[in-house]
């Protein structure tokens, strides 16, 4: 099951606007230079909604598209700052700043679209990367992947692969359902239900959603 929300630009390989990036004088030339204005799609969700599976899946059967995993932003960031009480990356509030200017930084090198898979439950921190991805000059479609709790409970259990993280990520499940009634169902521009859909069938829903042009493009 899907629900489109607010439906986000669709726009490949156009023109960027000249406008000041916020980020940094690096991220301004590009915006000079560079003539590629890629797609992004954010998959946000629970741990054990199949974020990672479905990412895979669509990048797999659709070359334009490039998987960015912000995490190894967070990897480089943590030993930078040893004497740092911050125990999650997310909290770093370069994180939420170089995210953008990674992600433009891929795209404009390849010249592709992004599918970028985050676990983002705060919305301070949702908008502020959301407001620099589309300083950028991208699109951004934000997609919700969501499961019942005894869906993702099941699935971080039976999961081989991350075993070793499974308390840690159960302990989070809470949080999420939190996230979604106060702000991130709200915030998506779609939610898909994949309690009956295998990763290959929420990949296709994306696929296909992606390709219809926003409200106000011209088809």
């Amino acid at each position: 099951m899907i629900w489109p929300a607010n439906a986000a630009s669709t726009c490949t390989c156009a023109h960027r606007p000249a406008a000041r990036s916020p980020f940094s004088s690096y991220a301004q030339q590009t915006l000079i230079w560079r003539n590629i204005l890629s797609e992004f799609v954010w998959l946000n969700g629970s741990f054990g909604s199949g974020k990672s599976s479905i990412a895979k899946e669509l990048v797999a059967a659709h070359p334009q598209w490039r998987l960015f995993d912000p995490e190894y932003v967070g990897f480089m960031l943590g030993p930078q700052f040893p004497d740092s009480a911050v125990v999650d990356f997310q909290d770093f509030p370069s994180w939420r700043r170089l995210v953008p200017i990674v992600a433009d930084d891929i795209a404009c090198e390849t010249g592709q679209n992004l599918v970028i898979v985050q676990t983002l439950l705060k919305q301070q921190y949702w908008t502020e990367i959301a407001e620099g991805i589309r300083a950028q000059g991208h699109s951004l479609r934000h997609i919700v992947i969501d499961a019942s709790p005894e869906t993702l409970r099941r699935r971080i259990t039976e999961d081989q692969v991350l075993h070793r993280a499974a308390g840690w990520r159960l302990q989070h499940i809470p949080t999420f359902i939190d996230a979604r009634r106060d702000w991130l169902a709200a915030a998506a521009d779609l939610v898909i239900d994949t309690d009956s859909l295998s990763p290959i069938q929420a990949a296709n829903e994306i696929a296909q959603w992606t390709t219809k042009p926003a409200p106000g493009e011209a088809p």
